[in-house]
Formats: C-alpha cells, structure tokens, sequence
C-alpha cells in the first residue's frame, strides 16, 4: 500500500503545521498533499511545511484543488474522514495508492469534495476531533494493524 495523506481547504498555519509534522513522522506516509489552502495558512505556511518536508526528506504537494490532487496522483481508493459520515472505516486490507483526506476547516467538506471519494468517521469517534486528532488516530491504528492498508 501507499498512503497519502491530504488537507483541503484549510486556513490555520498552526493546524496545517502540526498535521504536517504529524505525516512527517510516519514512515507509513508516502505523501502529504494540501489542497485548497487561503489565507495566511497560504503565505506563510506553505513555506515552513515546505522546510518540515525537506528536512525530514518527505513529499510534498501543494495543489489549487482536491480534484487536481485526484488528477495528479491518481488514487486507487479516495477516503475523505469525516465524523459526519455514516459508514465507519472498518478493519481490512488497503490496496494500491489509498488517499485520507481530511478537512481543514471545522465546517467540514462540502457537498462537491463529498462526491470525489468515499466518506468514512473513524470507530468510536462521535465528536470531531479536528483532523490532526484524526489524522494521528488513523496513522495508529495502521501502525498498529488495526487497519491493514486496506478498509
């Protein structure tokens, strides 16, 4: 399997900080991919991210939109996290190129991002949680092979 991790839409530098060095530690993580970034997250973010991934020799993408992301690499399964969702990401084994995706924003996704993938919430987690919360929920229950790298 190969991960990607993906932000969208995010205007918080601290949040898309602390979810890049949260991908950067995992040797798990092919790719961190942020899309849709505004604001100050855009000035001023992107380029200590950028400095996060060259020092810890990791890949970085920075893309206007979560359809280039799909475009340009191409995933097998797309899974955008979200406690909104109805279905809950099960125990399996992923295949092929799989891409997280989680929001930014505490709004969530909206209905046109909502169609690019499949929508799961992480077991046992009814609230939101803010996705470096669920970003690092997800990354230990791969380490720990409750989730194969496949769902």
């Amino acid at each position: 399997m190969e991960l990607l991790l993906g932000l969208h839409n995010v205007t918080s530098v601290q949040r898309m900080i602390d979810f890049a060095k949260l991908a950067f530690s995992s040797d798990m993580v092919k790719y961190l991919v942020i899309t849709k970034v505004g604001g100050v997250a855009a000035q001023s973010g992107i380029p200590e991210v950028n400095k996060l991934a060259l020092k810890s020799g990791k890949s970085f993408s920075v893309l206007p939109d979560l359809r280039d992301a799909l475009d340009l690499f191409k995933p097998s399964t797309t899974y955008l996290v979200t406690s909104q969702a109805s279905e809950t990401l099960q125990p399996g084994l992923l295949e092929g190129r799989v891409y997280f995706v989680f929001s930014g924003i505490d709004s969530g996704f909206g209905k046109i991002e909502l169609s690019m993938g499949k929508q799961v919430k992480m077991a046992q987690l009814n609230v939101e949680v803010g996705p470096v919360g669920a970003e690092a929920l997800l990354l230990y229950c791969l380490l720990q092979g409750r989730l194969s790298p496949n769902v």
